[in-house]
């Protein structure tokens, strides 16, 4: 070690660079995820893209399945919000992760019944950026 005299304000400035040392407990801001609001919002899109399907015997099963599917995932999850013990909030929760799954099934089909709405299905109000 050097017989030179550093100081602590000497260290500070040469790895701080003018900056100040702020020392947080908790971080800036927790993010918010209202995922009631959002799964509310994703039922809503389904049932505003199945009002643009024309009614046929071919679709009206899958109008049917989509809606049914679509908003069940928010139902599930308010279930699973109010669940009283943790098995019973993973259960539902898997149920929401298969009601969404069934209702990217049902989506597929309704593009292969009415080919017209492809681009509408691939950029509709479901997406995660538009659930926020």
């Amino acid at each position: 070690m050097t017989n030179s005299k550093r100081t602590r304000e000497h260290d500070d400035a040469f790895w701080l660079d003018g900056e100040t040392l702020i020392v947080r407990e908790e971080p800036r801001a927790k993010p918010v995820y209202n995922l009631e609001e959002r799964t509310a919002r994703f039922g809503e899109a389904f049932i505003d893209f199945t009002k643009k399907i024309p009614r046929d015997p071919v679709t009206e099963r899958i109008i049917t399945q989509l809606i049914g599917a679509g908003t069940s995932v928010g139902a599930n999850y308010t279930e699973a919000d109010d669940s009283v013990s943790k098995r019973e909030f993973l259960k539902c929760i898997a149920t929401c992760k298969k009601e969404a799954r069934e209702t990217k099934f049902f989506l597929r089909m309704s593009v292969r019944a009415v080919p017209k709405l492809k681009p509408e299905a691939r950029s509709g109000g479901w997406k995660p950026e538009s659930c926020t």
